[in-house]
């Protein structure tokens, strides 16, 4: 604080002291007949503690001498006088004194350390959010690095692909029927490898703009109330291409009831568990999908035959671009599951993954639409 405005509410404080010592006096001396000494004092010493915790330490002090001398002169005899005539009232005018001082001493030594600990408080706060804001701004960083070089692979495999295909085209459509080097199959498989690796290209940026929306909270979702046992056959129609390297076997429980969702993300959702349990799956093994009442909700399994999902990656497989190192060789985009977990959330649900009886089990709970029972 400056010295002036030090001042000027130091003047204030004491001011106001007087002034509210004085109205406590006025007031007293209107009941002065009924209200005894030790009333009197005890209404003086509440008064210089209440100036103490607004004011500053001179305030408090002022006040105990103005409300000492205001005691000895309008409240023991002789009236109007600062003379005391009895020594047992001279010992109580000093130990009040005494007691008014050291009260409004520590009443006002307890408000500073108070305003103290609140700007201190208040300055770790600040410290803290700004330490807060550096290491946001740095894990940003790190987050941005992360995906750029994520998303750089995704998009540099395909590319060279895509680059290799069509400059071995170009080349062949130049040299013409001199020096052919592809017969009609070549150039079929050449025109294969870009068709596909442009659909890799075309998901990948589908994928990423899905679960944008989903994690921003801009899915709109059509609900509608559908049972499980209709999730898992449009589901099981899907996955066609997916039961023709690995048997899919559903467990539905009898007279489940229904759920409001949107069918076509529910769908894409489990679809995905599913093409995640094949990659990850020897090929002829099961993949079963089960759903039964749990509280209230009902739960969806999908549980696969292969290596399983170590303890220390389970939550991590459900990050964007994460890769799980469970089996080499995989040229997933690491985003399939990041977009399961952006549904089932967007549907008021949670999803985990487990141990399995041989592998894998990713399981996730749905709340039952309880206006269609």
């Amino acid at each position: 604080m400056r010295p002036r405005s030090r001042i000027s509410s130091l003047i204030i404080g004491i001011a106001v002291s007087i002034a509210a010592i004085g109205a406590a006096t006025a007031v007293m001396l209107l009941f002065r007949e009924k209200v005894n000494a030790t009333s009197v004092t005890l209404i003086y010493l509440l008064t210089v503690v209440i100036l103490a915790s607004v004011f500053e330490r001179w305030a408090a002090i002022t006040a105990s001498i103005v409300s000492s001398l205001l005691l000895n002169f309008f409240f023991i005899e002789p009236y109007y006088t600062l003379t005391i005539n009895e020594p047992q009232n001279l010992v109580s005018f000093f130990v009040f004194l005494a007691v008014a001082i050291a009260v409004g001493h520590l009443s006002a030594t307890s408000n500073s350390r108070r305003l103290e600990a609140e700007r201190l408080y208040q300055e770790m706060e600040v410290a803290f959010e700004k330490a807060s804001e550096a290491e946001a701004l740095k894990r940003s960083e790190k987050l941005k690095s992360a995906l750029l070089d994520a998303v750089t692979h995704d998009f540099r495999t395909p590319l060279t692909s895509i680059k290799a295909s069509v400059t071995m085209l170009i080349q062949e459509n130049e040299f013409g029927n001199r020096a052919s080097k592809l017969d009609r199959h070549g150039r079929a498989d050449l025109l294969n490898v870009i068709e596909e690796e442009t659909d890799r290209l075309n998901t990948f940026v589908e994928s990423m703009v899905e679960l944008a929306r989903f994690q921003s909270g801009s899915a709109a979702l059509k609900l509608a109330s559908v049972t499980a046992e209709e999730i898992i056959v449009k589901t099981a129609k899907r996955a066609k291409e997916i039961q023709r390297s690995h048997q899919l076997v559903s467990n539905i429980a009898n007279d489940l009831p229904p759920l409001s969702l949107d069918p076509r993300f529910i769908v894409e959702a489990i679809f995905n568990l599913i093409d995640n349990a094949a990659t990850y799956s020897p090929p002829n093994t099961t993949i079963e999908i089960t759903a039964k009442k749990n509280n209230g909700n009902i739960r969806f399994a999908v549980e696969d035959e292969g290596p399983g999902i170590p303890v220390a990656e389970r939550e991590s497989v459900f990050k964007k671009f994460y890769r799980s190192k469970t089996k080499a060789g995989q040229h997933g985009m690491g985003m399939g599951l990041a977009i399961v977990r952006g549904i089932i959330e967007a549907h008021g649900g949670e999803i985990w993954v487990e141990s399995g009886k041989k592998g894998a089990r990713f399981v996730f709970d749905l709340p039952i639409d309880t206006d269609g029972r």
